[in-house]
């Protein structure tokens, strides 16, 4: 088996502190130097597209909540995990290329709702496709059955620190 950078510096703080258990620094820091290499190779995905990841998150997650694809800024915006002010800077931008529009929401004559346009659907859906063959890509080492062990395992580890968001469509658009 080949080894990693992380094996180096594990195999370092052997030899230096062979007194000191270091094997949770094994998988920290494995996960952070993926999260960088993820991150490259979506961002530079991405780009190719003229986009920015966070302007294909906002997307992304207006695709997935579904026809009308569409929701109020705020359910936006916990989606997204990310304040109020930051939402409206990322969709100034996407607002400004066409892909989304702000609207009226019915049921809130306070509130606005941000939209997927058809150029922006468009758009999303022809990147998307690109997307998911950078991660396929990404993950070609592992077989089909260890991409679905490390996601458990994964899914398990974020659930026990907190993460455990209940996924609801309350937010979700009403069709018209």
């Amino acid at each position: 088996m080949k080894l990693d950078h992380v094996d180096q510096v594990l195999a370092q703080w052997h030899r230096e502190r062979p007194d000191v258990d270091v094997t949770p620094m094994g998988v920290v820091s494995r996960v952070k130097r993926l999260a960088k290499l993820f991150e490259q190779a979506t961002s530079e995905n991405f780009a190719r597209h003229d986009l920015e990841p966070r302007e294909f998150d906002v997307m992304a997650t207006l695709r997935r909540s579904g026809p009308p694809y569409s929701l109020a800024a705020g359910a936006l915006g916990r989606a997204l995990m990310i304040t109020s002010g930051t939402v409206t800077n990322r969709i100034d931008g996407l607002e400004a290329n066409g892909f989304v529009r702000r609207v009226d929401d019915p049921d809130d004559r306070r509130g606005v709702r941000i939209e997927l346009t058809g150029a922006g659907l468009r758009k999303l859906d022809a990147v998307l496709a690109h997307h998911l063959a950078t991660e396929r890509a990404l993950l070609a080492a592992l077989s089909d059955a260890q991409q679905t062990q490390l996601a458990g395992l994964m899914r398990r580890l974020l659930v026990a620190l907190g993460d455990a968001e209940p996924i609801t469509t309350t937010d979700a658009a009403k069709p018209r």
